[in-house]
């Protein structure tokens, strides 16, 4: 794997991620697909839209199929025939989500399948990300909702600590055989400023026989706490991450939270909302949200948006999409979701224009009041 910084412009960055033979233009927004799909799309969509890197999870992935059979099938690459790269994430916010327990050794927890119990360990979500052999590894961290006691904030930044450790140590052991498998650390903390800068520095600092983690991401956020306060902690936490290695926040957000992450010093982004709220009925456009559920759109012959240049907008109307919407069609559900990543992807197109251009802080100004 390969970082470069290309140009800053305050705390906002461009540049770019060489994965394999895949350059990967940053900042970047990765589609989430879950299921080893991004829902309703095929790859030719995800091409289609400009993504190439998409995140899958490596929870539901070793409860269905398994990791195995995804293994013996060549891996997710050849397993779903995306040619671009994946990020697969450690299976420890689902874990978190459903009750599971951390222990200093691991965190159990229940299939949300068939309430089977099981156990993931530090060296075991490495192990099954291995079998996925996906790009972009990260680690198993200590997730904890907010708000949180101060005692349980350090005791998570501890465990998450401990597990990056083994984390390292394994991989270091098993990189002769999965060299092109890296691996990020997750940054904890709460929204507490004295938590975030101890799990930043330690994460950041850790070494083993000159292996280090090849990425950094923020996670514990998005999980109960006022806006302000997630922004003022994102700006904290990428004053102790290096400059030379990628920062990625994890799973944020709006079009809002990904320009203020941006500015922020934040490179990569992953969120299910432009998909969600796709099925939902809620279209993501430079000029806010529209509601194509709406009766206003029933006889609207306009596309989403003039201007986009997706393949929605080129080639349909919000009337054509309202009426989809109202059959509960599932084609409705393909052409919402194309619509709003590509603005995704879109928005982070031109915030790195803009970096590179040096005019990043005008171009959010007007794109932040554009949404409201």
């Amino acid at each position: 794997m390969i970082w470069k910084l290309e140009a800053k412009d305050n705390k906002a960055r461009a540049g770019f991620l060489k994965l394999n033979d895949n350059i990967i233009q940053t900042p970047v927004f990765m589609p989430v697909g879950t299921q080893a799909c991004v829902k309703g799309l095929d790859f030719n969509d995800i091409h289609n839209i400009k993504s190439k890197l998409i995140l899958a999870n490596t929870y539901h992935l070793y409860l269905r199929p398994n990791d195995t059979i995804i293994k013996n099938m060549g891996g997710l690459h050849k397993f779903t025939g995306f040619n671009g790269s994946f990020l697969t994430d450690s299976g420890g916010f689902q874990a978190f989500s459903l009750g599971g327990k951390p222990n200093e050794d691991g965190i159990l927890f229940k299939s949300h399948i068939d309430g089977s119990k099981h156990f993931f360990t530090p060296e075991s979500v490495l192990d099954i990300q291995y079998n996925l052999n996906s790009n972009i590894m990260m680690i198993l961290d200590d997730l904890i909702a907010l708000p949180n006691t101060k005692q349980r904030i350090l005791e998570s930044i501890k465990r998450t600590t401990q597990w990056a450790k083994r984390s390292i140590i394994y991989h270091h052991n098993n990189i002769e055989k999965h060299p092109n498998n890296k691996i990020f650390a997750i940054i904890q903390g709460g929204i507490d400023k004295e938590a975030r800068e101890m799990s930043a520095k330690e994460l950041t600092g850790l070494t083993y026989n000159n292996t280090q983690f090849d990425g950094f991401a923020i996670g514990g956020l998005a999980v109960g706490e006022e806006k302000n306060a997630m922004y003022d902690t994102i700006d904290l936490t990428t004053d102790y991450m290096p400059d030379n290695k990628p920062r990625y926040l994890m799973g944020v957000g709006t079009p809002q939270d990904i320009i203020e992450g941006i500015y922020r010093g934040v490179d990569m982004f992953d969120c299910v909302m432009p998909t969600r709220n796709a099925r939902n009925g809620t279209i993501f456009t430079r000029f806010g949200r529209l509601s194509i559920k709406n009766t206003s759109f029933k006889e609207d012959a306009m596309p989403i948006d003039k201007d986009c240049k997706c393949y929605t907008c080129l080639n349909f109307s919000r009337s054509y999409l309202n009426h989809l919407y109202k059959a509960s069609e599932p084609l409705y559900i393909r052409l919402a979701s194309i619509h709003n990543l590509y603005f995704y992807m879109e928005v982070t197109r031109l915030a790195r224009e803009a970096i590179i251009n040096n005019c990043f802080a005008s171009w959010r100004e007007k794109m932040l009041s554009n949404l409201d």
